[in-house]
C-alpha cells in the first residue's frame, strides 16, 4: 500500500504555476501548492493532498491513464491528463492551419487518445474550403462533425450532448474559432466558474491562459470540458522522428510496401509511401507537413 494512500483524494481542476485547484469528492474547492520542486500537476491529474492552515500540500500524483505534452520554444510541457477524448475546433473563417490540426492529431495518437473534429461555423460560405481541406482526415478515419454554435445553439447543443455528457473532453482549437461559445453553450455556470477559480489562484488576467476544467453536471460531478489555449504551439519534440509515419495514419497504412525498413519516406527507391503520394492516396498537403515536422524533429537537441 502506497504511505499516501491514506490521504484525501482530489482532482485538479486548474493549475497556474506552483499552485493548483484541487476539488475533493464533495466538490469543495482547495487551492493546494505542490510538494517539492519535481512534483508537477496538471488538470484531470487524480492527487493526494492534506490540509495546511486555509490552503493545501500536493504530496503524490496517482498514476495517469495517459498524458497529453505540448511545447513552447523553450521546453516541453505536461498539459493535461486522463482524458477521455479530444475534440479539436475548426473553421473556415478564419481558416484552420492544417499544419496546428496535425500536430494535435500526432500528439493524441501519440498519447492514445480518441479525437474528433467539430467544424463550427458551417452556415458560412468559407466552410466549404475547410470542408475540402478536411477531406483527407475523413478518409483516414478521423470523425468530422458539424455545428453552427452561435447561430444554432439548441441544435448544436444536441448534436454534442450524447457525445460529451458522460467524458472528459479537452478542447482545443485556435482563437476565433469558437471554443468559448461551447463552453458557454454546452455549461450552464462557465462564468462562474471561471470567476471563482480566478479570485482562489489570484491569477487575474493570467488564467486566460491557463487550463481550465468544467463539470457539465457540476450535481453529479457527470461529463467535463477542459478549456485549454489556442495550440498553435503544439510542438512534438517528445517524438523520436523515426516514430512520426507511425503515428500519421495515412502514412502508416503504406508502410509495409517500402523496401527498406528504416525508410524516411523522402529519397530512398522503393518507397511505399512516396508511391501512394503519386498516386493520390495521400494528400499532398499531408506530405508536406510530414516532411517539415519530420525535419523539425531531425533538428531537434534533446
Amino acid at each position: 500500500m502506497s504511505r499516501h494512500s491514506e490521504l484525501d483524494v482530489g482532482l485538479v481542476v486548474a493549475a497556474h504555476g506552483r499552485h493548483v485547484m484541487v476539488e475533493t469528492p464533495e466538490g469543495q474547492r482547495v487551492q493546494c501548492h505542490l510538494r517539492g520542486k519535481k512534483t508537477e500537476c496538471v488538470v484531470g491529474d487524480r492527487v493526494r493532498w492534506q490540509a495546511s492552515g486555509d490552503e493545501g500540500v500536493v504530496e503524490h500524483v496517482e498514476p495517469r491513464r495517459n498524458l497529453l505534452l505540448r511545447q513552447d520554444e523553450w521546453k516541453t510541457k505536461s498539459f493535461a491528463a486522463n482524458l477521455d477524448q479530444i475534440l479539436v475546433l475548426v473553421a473556415g473563417e478564419p481558416m484552420f492551419s492544417e499544419s496546428q490540426l496535425t500536430r494535435a492529431l500526432i500528439a493524441a495518437e501519440n498519447a492514445g487518445i480518441p479525437v474528433r473534429v467539430l467544424l463550427n461555423k458551417a452556415e458560412l460560405p468559407q466552410a466549404e474550403a475547410a470542408r475540402e481541406r478536411l477531406q483527407p482526415y475523413r478518409a483516414m478515419g478521423v470523425q468530422v462533425l458539424e455545428a453552427s454554435l452561435k447561430t444554432r445553439p439548441d441544435d448544436s447543443r444536441a448534436l454534442l450532448t450524447p457525445l460529451l455528457q458522460d467524458a472528459a473532453t479537452l478542447v482545443l482549437g485556435p482563437s476565433g474559432t469558437g471554443k468559448s461559445t461551447l463552453v458557454n453553450l454546452m455549461v450552464a455556470d462557465a462564468q462562474a466558474q471561471v470567476g471563482d477559480i480566478s479570485q482562489a489562484l489570484n491569477s487575474g488576467r493570467h488564467t486566460t491562459t491557463s487550463t481550465r476544467w468544467y463539470w457539465l453536471d457540476p450535481a453529479a460531478r457527470r461529463g467535463a470540458l477542459i478549456d485549454s489555449p489556442g495550440f498553435q504551439e503544439f510542438g512534438l519534440r517528445q517524438i523520436a522522428a523515426e516514430e512520426l509515419p507511425r503515428l500519421m495514419p495515412d502514412l502508416r497504412a503504406h508502410l509495409p510496401e517500402c523496401r527498406f525498413y528504416n525508410c524516411t519516406h523522402r529519397h530512398e527507391p522503393g518507397c511505399g509511401v512516396r508511391a501512394a503520394v503519386e498516386r493520390g492516396e495521400i494528400a499532398a498537403s499531408r506530405w508536406r507537413i510530414y516532411g517539415e515536422i519530420r525535419e523539425e524533429l531531425e533538428r531537434t537537441k534533446w
